[in-house]
């Protein structure tokens, strides 16, 4: 009879919610210990359905760019195939019933688009262990880019963590954290915000467009981090923070309406060098498809003075 009892609580625990039980569980000796763990286990491991009206975000930013395209490809996926993998969400710590992400963000916002039940694992976290468990996830996902872990880890920073624990929470050891924060300290955060996530974009070309600031003209970097996608945006800034080179015969600036410089032009005699930079590097893309009419009005105004 005992044996049947606890075969019976062996299986409601793997479909029941786990309950709220602040103390340790006390685990008995020998066989019977090891069946509590068990079943203390599986009630750890439950996934339940959660209202997604119910689920509130919580812990820290993670992401710079929207991406509404994806948004709506993971709800197609999510609509045909079902939600394949839970969320960790944590009991809310002040409202009783709701709950709050810990992370799985776009799976619950596109569940809730769809208005269906996200599944879940709940957990009893403190903000500590929210953050921590949120930036051991981050440092697992492939999609987050070096800038986006780099700001995470001064959100951390801020919020009072030790080093060894943003360490410990994003996988990294100390140089590369001391890196991280070298370059979001550095960088002004409406610079970072006008390029965005550059996915492609490294930490070493971070570093050196940190090294660029200095002394340099942010608001043109601002002003040029404005075309194409988020890795286009930093190359432009790159370029508009480039030291100026020392001038050479027959050069002279290219400059707009407004008396802003966008690139130079350098003659000699046997060719002539145009370089564009900053707002200059969208222009330049316009002009190589226009040089073959510009060239051709060109050939026709030399035919009619030469005639």
């Amino acid at each position: 009879m005992a044996r049947k009892d606890l075969l019976k609580g062996l299986m409601q625990a793997a479909v029941e919610p786990a309950p709220d039980d602040p103390a340790p569980p006390r685990y008995g000796r020998g066989a019977v210990g090891a069946v509590s763990r068990g079943i203390d286990d599986l009630k750890r491991r439950a996934i339940l359905d959660v209202p997604p009206d119910l689920i509130d975000n919580a812990g820290l930013r993670d992401r710079l760019d929207e991406d509404p395209a994806g948004s709506l490809a993971l709800q197609a996926s999510i609509s045909e195939y079902g939600q394949q993998v839970p969320v960790l969400l944590r009991h809310h710590p002040n409202i009783e019933g709701r709950y709050e992400v810990v992370y799985g963000r776009r799976r619950v916002a596109a569940l809730k688009a769809l208005k269906l039940p996200v599944k879940a694992m709940v957990r009893q976290l403190d903000d500590r262990e929210l953050v921590i468990a949120q930036g051991q996830e981050n440092s697992a996902r492939k999609d987050l880019s070096f800038i986006e872990k780099a700001l995470f880890a001064q959100q951390m920073a801020k919020s009072g963590y030790e080093r060894k624990v943003i360490c410990d929470a994003l996988a990294i050891d100390k140089t590369v954290l001391s890196r991280m924060l070298t370059v979001v300290e550095t960088l002004p955060a409406e610079l970072v915000y006008a390029i965005g996530s550059a996915p492609s974009v490294g930490r070493d070309r971070w570093l050196a467009l940190a090294r660029r600031l200095e002394g340099a003209d942010l608001a043109a970097a601002i002003e040029a981090a404005v075309a194409g996608g988020s890795d286009e945006r930093f190359e432009q800034a790159f370029a508009a923070l480039a030291p100026p080179r020392a001038a050479s015969t027959g050069a002279r600036a290219l400059r707009d309406s407004r008396g802003r410089a966008f690139g130079a032009a350098r003659a000699s005699k046997r060719r002539m060098v145009i370089e564009l930079s900053g707002e200059g590097r969208a222009f330049g893309d316009w002009l190589a498809d226009q040089l073959p009419e510009i060239h051709r009005n060109w050939l026709e105004n030399k035919a009619k003075s030469d005639g």
